[in-house]
């Protein structure tokens, strides 16, 4: 069977061949502990600390305040948990759009630990409102954790506003920047992060490795315990070939946004935009928001998420639906923007990427088309 045409990058992306040679050398012959004493360790901890400069390069941080883990979900757990662990007790604010390695861990804390959370709403746009989340401090409030784009709709989060407000109320911030790394500019020092968490596997490296920055100074409580690596944050022995791989693709991703990446993935977005909207009774979420430049969320009239995508096989995307047993169930970003039940199972996230051309564009909205036509005849 042919291979369907690929628009499912906020799911993960392919593994960009640059950074697969990168990382070959370290899976054959640089095969050393990174701490060990001999040439061998000494090549992989080099290796190892090129990764660290890499990745830091890419969201405007120190190579120090960067701590390596085996994935977003890691780095997330580590940050929410880290700092509750840390302070003991105290109140902690999220978003109901949160991805759920975030809503989780904060009900992890809640249920068994005895944590106060304030889980706040998005608006019909799916932001988060930086007002509330000001109006949802208190005086032991120890953590704010929000992500920078909602993995579903793209839209982008105001991060910066409350990285302002919690500064001013010395609360500790997290950023779930899984989704925005490399596809828009993620700085840690403009957002005013005191954490945020990277995804190797939506930066064009492997699945397995994540980031985790830690602004020099805040104390975490290690979740991993063992021997003293990673700042005494993590134990384990460094995955080398894997953290040579997130350094590439996180060089690779600085380099690309220079050059104008996100505007080319926008002008095609906005293609297959205007395309299916031309021909389908569609609505776009997030249309009068920020969003990530490759990501295009939409809802179907008179459809289920599910069914289209069934319907068109040579279209590779995703909804935010969970589908049990054939019976579809709406995504939980979507009810928590304020979205009837019927509403939101008419999702489709159309996510595009590094290799997606315009050809490939065309062809998706042609073929999607066709199947809503298929299976709604008045969309004719």
């Amino acid at each position: 069977m042919e291979r369907p045409i690929y628009l499912d990058y906020n799911a993960t992306t392919p593994v960009d061949p640059a950074v697969v040679e990168a990382m070959l050398p370290y899976l054959t012959d640089h095969y050393g502990n990174p701490h060990s004493t001999h040439r061998l360790g000494a090549v992989a901890a080099a290796a190892v600390a090129t990764a660290r400069e890499q990745v830091a390069g890419l969201i405007g941080a120190s190579a120090g305040e960067i701590v390596f883990t085996s994935c977003a979900s890691e780095s997330i757990n580590l940050a929410v948990k880290g700092v509750a662990f840390a302070r003991g007790r105290g109140h902690i604010i999220t978003s109901a759009i949160e991805h759920p390695a975030t809503l989780e861990a904060c009900r992890y804390l809640e249920r068994h630990f005895g944590f106060a959370l304030t889980v706040l709403p998005a608006d019909e746009q799916g932001r988060i409102d930086p007002d509330a989340v000001r109006r949802a401090l208190r005086p032991d409030t120890i953590l704010i954790t929000l992500l920078h784009a909602q993995n579903e709709t793209g839209v982008i989060q105001p991060v910066e506003e409350v990285g302002r407000i919690a500064r001013e109320a010395g609360v500790l911030f997290h950023v779930d920047a899984a989704q925005s790394c490399g596809k828009i500019p993620v700085d840690v020092r403009a957002i005013g992060c005191d954490l945020l968490t990277v995804a190797g596997h939506k930066l064009y490296a492997p699945k397995g490795v994540g980031a985790l920055y830690v602004r020099s100074g805040v104390v975490l409580h290690p979740l991993i315990h063992g021997a003293d690596y990673e700042g005494g944050r993590r134990a384990g022995t460094e995955n080398v070939p894997y953290l040579v791989a997130l350094g590439r693709a996180a060089e690779i991703a600085e380099a690309k946004l220079a050059i104008g990446e996100g505007r080319r993935l926008a002008e095609l977005r906005d293609r297959l935009q205007q395309r299916l909207a031309a021909a389908l009774p569609i609505r776009v979420t997030g249309l009068g928001a920020p969003r990530l430049p490759n990501t295009l969320h939409l809802l179907v009239e008179g459809l289920v998420g599910n069914d289209l995508l069934d319907a068109a096989p040579e279209v590779a995307a995703s909804t935010g639906s969970a589908c049990h047993a054939g019976v579809s169930e709406p995504s939980a970003v979507l009810l928590a923007m304020g979205l009837a039940p019927e509403e939101a199972l008419g999702s489709v996230r159309l996510s595009l990427g590094r290799y997606t051309t315009a050809e490939e564009v065309d062809a998706a909205a042609d073929a999607l088309i066709a199947a809503a036509r298929r299976l709604r005849p008045a969309a004719r």
